[in-house]
């Protein structure tokens, strides 16, 4: 289980499973941080495990030069495939987090939806900053969106049971060791498979302060994507705005 997303990322299943990440939610953030950061006409986007590419072609729309990288090669060829047919330029590549061997700077860096908390060390998980930190131009901002965990606890839903593509999708959640750990049966008449999701735990203030271990500093707190305040109670996101 420790490196669970280099199998579940690349199946053919999860755009099925997460099928309701729609573009409406990438369009939401996407105004949401062009409305709160200083960005130069045509600046320089990094977006970090870009996945299907939703909000790289909407910088890149936007006429932002758009780099990403996600390890995912299923998910790579998606974001690929869907640039090709909006004629847009975008440096697309595969890579790990924790090696991004990137060396040019960059005007803004994404890391959004929860691509973040995966590995099983803070060290690993908190790599993310540092290396934004180096990446980032010296009036850049990087923008970070995960769950807000205390409403992910209150709030977790034991057991779900859908359909996605002929397939009942089964999803069993629970917190194990300050992770969240999912379980996902996918079912149909040729047979059975399980995927597992786990990913680390870490409270607004947690992320920063290693934000402000990284050289970052918290500018804006966002609790969803309309831009509504953080509100650890009620909030199912949380979405940090840093600069230099």
């Amino acid at each position: 289980m420790a490196e669970w997303f280099k199998d579940w990322f690349d199946s053919s299943e999860y755009l099925e499973v997460y099928k309701h990440r729609n573009d409406e939610d990438a369009r939401r953030l996407f105004k949401l941080i062009l409305g709160n950061v200083s960005i130069r006409p045509g600046g320089s986007v990094l977006d970090i495990a870009c996945g299907a590419g939703r909000h790289s072609v909407l910088f890149s729309s936007a006429g932002y030069k758009v780099t990403a990288f996600d390890l995912s090669r299923n998910l790579l060829q998606v974001a690929k495939r869907k640039s090709r047919e909006l004629q847009l330029d975008i440096d697309f590549f595969n890579a790990d987090v924790r090696h991004p061997a990137l060396k040019k700077q960059f005007d803004l860096i994404i890391n959004l939806f929860t691509s973040f908390g995966y590995f099983e060390s803070d060290e690993e998980n908190f790599a993310l900053f540092n290396d934004a930190n180096e990446l980032l131009c010296e009036k850049g901002f990087f923008v970070f969106d995960y769950f807000n965990i205390f409403f992910l606890k209150k709030n977790l839903v034991a057991e779900t049971t859908d359909s996605a593509n002929g397939r009942t999708v089964i999803q069993k959640r629970a917190i194990i060791k300050n992770r969240v750990v999912k379980e996902i049966r996918l079912i149909n008449s040729s047979g059975e498979k399980t995927y597992t999701e786990s990913v680390c735990l870490y409270a607004e203030d947690e992320i920063v302060c290693a934000l402000e271990n990284a050289g970052l500093k918290a500018v804006k707190t966002f609790g969803d994507y309309a831009g509504g305040a953080f509100s650890k109670e009620k909030s199912q996101r949380l979405i940090i705005i840093a600069g230099k």
